[in-house]
């Protein structure tokens, strides 16, 4: 089968570019989450560890369920609080807002592995692991224009609600931790297992289109990879997701 050559201008991460407050504040939020989570030697507890490790499921299997096979692609219907439930799970992951996971994950199928992709490969691997999260403006056009493919969930009140509340619930998650159990929680709970996890959710975007087996023929760059499929609930197999994207 035929395959398009692309030629993309290379990204500009930090100086000479417009930078709006959606970028800054992305900018500030990882840098602080992962400057936090260096500490996590200073801070060790065997509870403080599990409960990371909890948590991680937790957030991860929101995402996956949630965030992705049943708001993005619509693969299954669950009960209302069940499907509200795992939402909120997914929420703590610190990946965004429904709207803006759902989003972003629909324009990276309908363009995927083109100057179009929100993380394309085409721009190498730091754009597509963690760079495209940095620059609303050249991937959007504006900060709106993420949301024009969510019509179905801005009609609902609840994803609206965590829309325009997502922050808070964040910080609200690290003072419950914090009052718990001190900064070991707040540091291994919070910001280790959150780092950690937006790491292995980002290597879907860049290794899991760089690095593994290609099963299927889907006219793309993605990799099953074993490994992933393993720390992110499944999501490695990347190749037979792309292939049969509407699957459970």
């Amino acid at each position: 089968m035929a395959r398009l050559l692309w030629v993309v201008q290379k990204p500009v991460y930090f100086l000479g570019r417009q930078w709006n407050g959606v970028d800054i504040a992305s900018v500030f939020t990882l840098t602080a989450i992962h400057l936090l989570a260096l500490l996590a030697p200073f801070y060790f507890t065997w509870s403080a560890f599990w409960l990371a490790i909890v948590l991680y499921y937790v957030t991860g299997v929101g995402i996956t369920l949630s965030f992705h096979r049943n708001l993005a692609h619509k693969s299954f219907k669950l009960p209302k609080w069940l499907e509200y439930f795992f939402a909120y799970c997914a929420v703590h992951s610190l990946q965004g807002s429904p709207l803006e996971w759902v989003s972003s994950h629909r324009t990276h199928h309908q363009f995927t592995d083109t100057p179009s992709d929100p993380h394309t490969p085409l721009k190498g691997f730091w754009f597509s692991h963690i760079g495209w999260i940095f620059d609303f403006r050249k991937r959007f056009g504006s900060y709106d224009g993420r949301l024009y493919n969510v019509g179905d969930l801005k009609k609902k009140n609840y994803y609206k609600f965590l829309h325009y509340t997502y922050p808070y619930h964040c910080i609200a998650c690290g003072v419950v931790l914090y009052r718990t159990g001190g900064m070991p929680y707040l540091v291994w709970a919070l910001a280790v297992r959150t780092v950690f996890f937006l790491h292995v959710t980002f290597s879907i975007n860049s290794i899991c289109h760089i690095w593994g087996n290609q099963v299927w023929d889907t006219v793309d760059l993605s990799k099953n990879n074993w490994l992933f499929g393993l720390l992110a609930h499944g999501e490695g197999w990347h190749n037979n997701h792309h292939a049969f994207e509407y699957s459970a």
